[in-house]
């Protein structure tokens, strides 16, 4: 699944926090991926029209593969990311279409009406561990369909950090005199290196593993380079470096501190002492990670046409039969990461917007029981089967209301 995915996401992720820009903020591409993913199964995929052709490229694969993996994870959710997805349509719109795009979606996803903005906001909190308290979008009149994913996970780590004095940040960290304290990775249980890039040179990796359920754990990379660096050029080789981060295996351009100088660099400290030690060579290399706690919340629109939601919602309307006048997509995201643990969420959320019905006549009448009037009460009896019993029909009260009682204050 690794390799099916792995390319595509990434090339997605760049987009996305390109849209994002350089500023201090937490996304999930993933989250959005799904969403593109899951609006891939109800595509036709033998033609280009509605869409395909744009939402296939957004993808970075074609639309039978990006449905399969869109079914694979929400069909068999991880222990430790919690996931849904649904996919609701007003009454009466939508319905037109033909019915093999509902039964192409993955299992998981829920399909029915549209909520009102409370059970929107009721969804948001319940499939992201009531991090995010607000769907992303909002319920208008004219809000033909909506689609949604979330992902969630509250994670220990499985050896918490030490704790640092924040100047061991760096005597140039711009944090260092801002902060109190920061965090330092344990002596064991966590993984340092120093890794050799093509995009970036050094950088300097730090993954702090999770506690595991039934053997599925989380690992979260953190990945910096030389201050110089752009932010973009960053997350892409965090990208690179999460392929083999699962399996817990150093990256293959892992430096050896050997072969680098002793003393500062604005990314780390490099010192040598005499020590007993039962490494082969005698040479033993130990890594440590100062890092600090952070937090952040992001309210992301997706409708730049770069990330696909144009043509997602294209495909979309096609398949439910509704015209569609425009669309609107946006991500909330929440992220914290501290001493003991790690916890993220992301709601995402597209939507179709119809068009204002072609104006005609409307007649309402008001019907006034201003007079005296019939009552007749009548029993059902009509069983699941369609069949009725002895007292389907019966007429069992009735009345003439001829003296009007004023509304109960109560």
């Amino acid at each position: 699944m690794r390799t099916d995915l792995h390319g595509p996401l990434s090339a997605y992720a760049a987009r996305l926090h390109a849209t994002a820009g350089d500023g201090h903020h937490v996304a999930s591409p993933l989250g959005a991926w799904l969403l593109l993913a899951v609006t891939a199964t109800t595509a036709d995929p033998a033609t280009a029209e509605g869409g395909t052709a744009e939402l296939a490229q957004a993808l970075g694969t074609d639309l039978p593969s990006a449905a399969e993996v869109a079914r694979t994870l929400l069909d068999a959710p991880h222990p430790l990311v919690g996931s849904a997805t649904a996919l609701w349509h007003r009454a009466g719109q939508g319905d037109g279409g033909p019915a093999a795009w509902q039964a192409a979606l993955p299992s998981t996803t829920a399909v029915g009406a549209l909520p009102d903005q409370a059970g929107l906001d009721a969804w948001a909190r319940e499939h992201t561990l009531g991090l995010i308290e607000k769907f992303p979008l909002k319920v208008d009149w004219d809000v033909g369909f909506i689609l949604a994913s979330a992902l969630a996970t509250r994670v220990s780590w499985a050896t918490p950090f030490d704790v640092a004095d924040a100047r061991a940040l760096g005597a140039n960290s711009p944090w260092a005199g801002r902060l109190r304290r920061a965090l330092r990775s344990p002596s064991r249980g966590h993984r340092c290196a120093i890794v050799s890039t093509a995009r970036a040179g050094d950088v300097i990796v730090h993954a702090a593993p999770a506690q595991t359920t039934d053997g599925a754990g989380l690992v979260v990379l953190s990945v910096a380079a030389a201050p110089q660096v752009p932010p973009a050029e960053v997350l892409a080789i965090a990208y690179d470096l999460s392929a083999g981060a699962a399996d817990g295996a150093p990256p293959a351009s892992s430096r050896s501190l050997f072969d680098l100088p002793l003393g500062e660099t604005p990314l780390w400290t490099l010192t040598e002492e005499r020590v007993h030690t039962w490494a082969r060579d005698g040479r033993e290399e130990r890594h440590n990670a100062v890092l600090p706690c952070w937090s952040a919340r992001n309210d992301h629109d997706l409708t730049a046409p770069a990330l696909g939601f144009g043509a997602a919602v294209t495909t979309l309307a096609t398949a439910l039969a509704l015209p569609v006048e425009r669309f609107e997509a946006r991500q909330t995201a929440v992220a914290r990461f501290d001493r003991y643990g790690f916890e993220a969420a992301a709601v995402t959320g597209m939507a179709g917007v119809t068009s204002m019905p072609p104006e005609g006549v409307a007649r309402t009448a008001e019907l006034r029981f201003g007079h005296p009037y019939a009552v007749v009460a009548v029993a059902t009896d009509a069983g699941a089967d369609g069949t009725t019993g002895p007292w389907h029909g019966v007429p069992v009260f009735s009345a003439w209301v001829a003296e009007p009682e004023e509304v109960s204050e109560a």
